[in-house]
């Protein structure tokens, strides 16, 4: 018989979004991380951004946990083979604790994982306590192993926050309002790690501001199951696949990139804005990521453009998720007007927004299988094409988004997770 692993950990959740999970995660990273302690740091949900932040705080590779996009089967083996390792397993949620289905607080029950909750004390004092008590009692069965407040303005503000707590609910510090210690964001979430050039000294004061104000004891352990073994899947071996990865493509799931290398794909990167050529191969696959930022100098580059439009009048498979579909349209306006010609390859525009258009979890049939996925995106689309499929949401939520297909070439807005049905993701990308 199997046995578990057993490593602490908690999942910080929170009343809702932008009360500042990622740096308090973050900081709780950094600060056992120069304790000497290896820190692993999962995602609940799908998100590209915050996983940048916590890998660089955690010094550890971060993956998505979430009962529907990634299965609960998938989610205990990524627990269980990161329990083998580290000393601290760490799981930021998303949105509010209860929201969406399933939610935080559902996985948190499902591993068995307690809740840390993270209010924002901000123009906060008793009122902070109720808020708490119910964030822990709303489902009595949700393991829940206290509460951190983010944003406290001053000593006495930590104590009249602290001393609002009832029930016996354990208070787990406070993190300062610095400015220092605050991550900036734009209009899809946080900015890239890699955009940061002070992000380091932002963790480290951070997990300094928080160690001075809370006790840096491990939480008890969880016993996390061993899973079930993996079928063998399909076959990449030999397939070359170009990936765009720069500051315009690096909204990519780990997780993506780690399956077609299991299923013997060779990953060739390249930058659609600072390479003239690509790299000798089979497949190309465009991520998302912020090409409404670059999208005068991805239309400058004319020798990778025309690359790409030969690989595609080749018959050679192509993917393009959210970005990477603007990429391939004949333009593409940003939210200031300005308008550049990009590949060509799909007929139509996309115009950038100020306003959300569409966040849902998603669902496609596609001719290959079934993949689940996500989408997130300002920008509107127009063209004549019609689609091949449309996604579903779980949450009814808007999205329905489109799949497109010319030849070998397959775009949509959703960000695909390959491991949902590695049959269809290996499909997509064969030659």
């Amino acid at each position: 018989m199997s046995r578990p692993r057993h490593c602490p950990a908690v999942l910080i959740a929170a009343p809702a979004s932008g009360q500042g999970k990622t740096t308090v995660t973050a900081a709780l990273a950094r600060l056992h991380r120069n304790l000497g302690r290896k820190v692993r740091v999962f995602k609940c949900g799908p998100d590209f951004l915050d996983p940048m932040i916590l890998e660089r705080a955690s010094g550890a590779p971060v993956y998505q946990l979430d009962l529907w996009m990634i299965g609960a089967q998938e989610s205990r083996r990524l627990l269980w083979e990161a329990a083998g390792t580290a000393d601290l397993i760490l799981i930021e949620g998303v949105m509010g604790l209860f929201d969406g289905t399933p939610s935080s607080a559902d996985l948190a029950r499902h591993f068995g994982v307690p809740v840390l909750a993270v209010i924002d004390g901000t123009a906060m004092a008793q009122t902070f306590g109720a808020l708490a008590l119910g964030l822990a009692r709303y489902q009595p069965d949700l393991p829940f192993a206290g509460v951190l407040a983010n944003r406290v303005g001053s000593l006495r503000h930590a104590q009249l926050l602290e001393g609002s707590l009832t029930e016996g609910l354990r208070w787990y510090g406070g993190l300062s309002r610095e400015r220092g210690i605050e991550l900036p964001s734009r209009h899809l979430g946080l900015v890239q790690a890699n955009e940061l050039n002070d992000l380091d000294l932002r963790l480290d004061a951070a997990a300094e501001a928080l160690g001075a104000s809370c006790d840096a004891t491990l939480p008890p352990a969880v016993a996390f199951a061993e899973p079930d073994p993996i079928a063998p899947g399909p076959s990449l071996a030999g397939v070359r696949i170009g990936v765009a990865r720069d500051e315009a493509f690096a909204f990519t799931y780990g997780a993506n990139l780690d399956l077609l290398r299991e299923l013997g794909a060779e990953l060739r990167f390249f930058s659609p804005l600072h390479d003239r050529e690509l790299p000798t191969v089979d497949s190309l696959y465009l991520p998302g990521g912020y090409p409404e930022l670059h999208h005068q100098a991805l239309a400058a580059n004319a020798p990778l453009l025309e690359a790409i439009r030969a690989h595609h009048a080749q018959g050679k498979p192509l993917l393009a998720e959210c970005g990477g579909m603007l990429y391939l349209l004949e333009a593409l306006t940003d939210v200031a007007g300005e308008r550049a010609t990009l590949l060509g390859l799909l007929p139509g525009e996309a115009v950038m927004q100020k306003r959300l258009a569409a966040l849902a979890l998603q669902a496609v049939e596609l001719p290959e299988g079934t993949l689940r996925g996500h989408t997130y995106h300002h920008s509107l689309t127009s063209t004549p094409l019609e689609p091949i499929a449309r996604g579903q949401s779980p949450n009814g939520g808007r999205g329905n988004e489109a799949v497109y297909r010319q030849g070998r070439l397959t775009a949509s807005y959703i960000h695909f997770y390959f491991p949902s049905n590695p049959d269809a993701a290996a499909a997509l990308l064969r030659p």
